[in-house]
């Protein structure tokens, strides 16, 4: 547990870093203004974007080379839609990371699940301690040994158990309603 609490850390000061050096300089990608020409006259209709600032975010800062001759670029221009755009490439990349470390963590999370708790379980608990046979279930007791299990996930505060004991409890309900179906042809309610 320690040791993900480190790793964490590390990722907040990392992340901390990122904002740090993304507040001291605008990287020339980040800010943009892009003018949509559609088609005039002779000319088929463009997109033009230039690195320039907000206030020189038009069409006559932006248009190089300017498609038109000089007395119809007045005209070219009024048609343009020129609008400034800004985005912060620090918080994508944090975003990026954040979603990648939750992801590596829920993988890490369902290998254990999936490979480290079987193992744990049938050395604490041994393979056959939970769950009875046919035989040792009577017809008037389908939950003989569910006392058992209550008491043991009661003596654990660990949701886990909880969640545990109530699967246990369904597969014996499960297990009790496949004999009473099948083999004795009666349905439960």
């Amino acid at each position: 547990m320690a040791a993900g609490l480190g790793s964490w850390a590390r990722l907040c000061c990392l992340l901390a870093v990122l904002a740090a050096l993304g507040a001291q300089a605008k990287n020339s990608e980040d800010v943009r203004c892009k003018c949509i020409c559609p088609p005039y006259k002779d000319h088929s209709g463009q997109i033009y974007n230039k690195n320039v600032s907000q206030k020189d975010c038009d069409c006559l800062h932006v248009v190089e080379p300017m498609p038109v001759p000089g007395p119809d670029v007045e005209a070219y221009c009024l048609r343009c839609e020129c609008k400034y755009e800004e985005r912060s490439s620090v918080t994508i990349k944090v975003t990026i990371i954040i979603y990648l470390s939750i992801l590596g963590l829920l993988l890490l999370y369902m290998v254990y699940l999936t490979l480290v708790e079987p193992i744990l379980k049938r050395r604490l608990f041994g393979h056959s301690q939970l769950i009875q046979s046919d035989e040792d279930i009577g017809d008037h007791q389908p939950f003989a040994n569910a006392h058992d299990v209550l008491a043991r996930s009661r003596s654990r505060a660990n949701v886990l158990n909880k969640v545990e004991y109530a699967q246990q409890r369904w597969k014996l309900q499960v297990q009790e309603q496949r004999k009473s179906v099948f083999d004795r042809h009666v349905v439960l309610s």
